[in-house]
């Protein structure tokens, strides 16, 4: 009897708190996710000429992260640490031998991981994928078998699936300025609806618009039950395409173009939560996969004052940028301590009462109490991989490199002895190393990766089997 009414004074604090939130028990959530969309691409974030009147209008009703950050700085782990809360080594979602999942790829999420959706589903969620997925395309790595009620996307990144001879003496980061680089019919990528291909090759041009409607859909069709809907754009991941409506009206060109049309379609959900009476027990998140693909140039997108871009561990390739959207729960604000997109899976489990496993390490931690009530952020770390190497760590206002390499324009690996050391709050560009005037910061960060690695288990290379 004791235990019992324990459980039932907790239950009853942790309903009183959410009732204070002006969240019911278990409210709707919304995890928007652009792909390769730099910190310095969307107006609140600084970019003079990308239009994005709807996610200023929510960074300015919510919060506006400066300081968060994906968990690979590249497509296939950043998603798996945002679905598990786990950096991807643990699950073997992070490879030296292939970065990402292709189409000829054996492997996906093992099927002992849990995912946010199959946390929600089990609370009574209704729960959507919505876009790119990357976690593996063959049938038992799809959403449906990872949580979601319902899928319409695409499986791996819209670049795949290049027609054969199209790339006959072309280089790749060529192709994509070239006329057969830009028809929509010469990516072969599928459009799925749950495990059924419905259209070959996607249409591109129109694919945002759609994602949206779907996404709209679902909302109106689950209204009466708490839903999670997980919307995962594929633009602006190059190759860009823009519908008619949204070409050549921006002043930064295609990728502008692109940006706006996503922009303008976020506008569009929002309004649908209005509408139809959600919004205020409704949660959104914006952000990114990973940073900018700079060897595309101006059709790649900006870091802003970040360094470097995707497929590194400088900033720009690991911090994004993050709106988080709730009228009449989320306070305006302006959050500069650090959370990662592995903390949406804690904190968005606590939310709905769905116990974190404890039969695995879980690197998400709770952002709630920053959400509702502007505390202080519990992250004051990062550990920055590529594949599975530990490169950088970030402890409070610095981060120490133990090796940099640049992402794809084919520069040399570095290893680091003593490691480079930045004040990224003061130094954002790390630009100015600053190792041999904090020796002791140096040493409290190596303390700090010694605790990290002597209980890291990493998990079977998942990526490195291809047909």
């Amino acid at each position: 009897m004791r235990t019992i009414l324990t459980i039932a004074i907790l239950l009853f604090a942790w309903c009183n708190l959410r009732a204070q939130d002006g969240l019911n028990a278990k409210p709707n959530v919304i995890i928007i996710f652009a792909d390769d969309l730099g910190y310095g691409d969307l107006g609140v974030y600084g970019h003079p000429t990308i239009r994005t009147p709807n996610l200023d209008r929510m960074a300015m009703e919510g919060q506006k992260w400066t300081n968060f950050y994906v968990g690979a700085s590249v497509c296939t782990p950043s998603r798996a640490a945002l679905l598990t809360g786990r950096l991807p080594v643990r699950s073997g979602m992070a490879s030296r031998t292939n970065r990402v999942l292709f189409p000829d790829s054996r492997n996906g999420l093992p099927e002992s991981e849990v995912t946010l959706a199959e946390q929600l589903q089990s609370a009574g969620y209704a729960t959507a994928c919505i876009g790119k997925w990357h976690l593996g395309h063959k049938e038992p790595y799809l959403p449906t078998n990872n949580g979601f009620d319902y899928y319409y996307g695409i499986p791996y990144s819209n670049d795949m699936d290049i027609r054969a001879g199209l790339l006959d003496g072309v280089g790749y980061f060529d192709f994509f300025t070239t006329p057969a680089g830009r028809e929509t019919e010469s990516y072969n990528v599928p459009l799925m609806r749950n495990t059924e291909v419905i259209e070959r090759p996607a249409d591109q041009t129109t694919i945002t618009r759609r994602y949206t409607d779907e996404a709209i859909n679902f909302i109106k069709d689950h209204r009466e039950k708490p839903f999670f809907v997980y919307l995962a754009h594929n633009l602006p991941h190059v190759p860009l395409f823009a519908s008619d409506s949204f070409l050549h009206t921006s002043k930064r060109g295609l990728y502008g173009d692109v940006v706006a049309e996503i922009d303008h379609n976020i506008g569009r959900v929002i309004e649908t939560l209005k509408s139809e009476g959600l919004a205020e027990n409704t949660i959104v998140v914006f952000t990114s996969d990973n940073g900018p693909w700079l060897p595309f140039g101006v059709e790649g997108g900006s870091a802003g004052l970040l360094r470097d871009g995707k497929g590194t561990t400088w900033e720009g390739g690991m911090r994004e940028p993050c709106i988080v959207w709730s009228p009449g729960n989320i306070e305006p604000a302006v959050i500069t301590d650090l959370g990662a997109t592995m903390d949406l899976f804690t904190t968005f489990s606590q939310l709905a009462a769905v116990p974190v496993p404890e039969d695995r390490v879980v690197d998400g931690l709770d952002l709630g109490p920053v959400f509702f009530r502007g505390e202080a952020s519990p992250r004051q770390d990062m550990f920055y991989y590529r594949g599975d190497e530990l490169y950088a760590v970030r402890m409070g206002d610095f981060k120490a490199h133990f090796i940099t390499e640049s992402g794809y324009s084919g520069a040399g690996r570095e290893t680091h002895d003593p490691p480079l050391l930045y004040n990224v709050n003061v130094d954002p560009s790390e630009a100015f190393d600053i190792g041999a005037e904090h020796p002791e910061v140096l040493d409290l960060i190596g303390q700090l990766v010694a605790e990290h690695e002597a209980k890291m288990v990493k998990g079977e290379d998942q990526l490195k089997d291809r047909d």
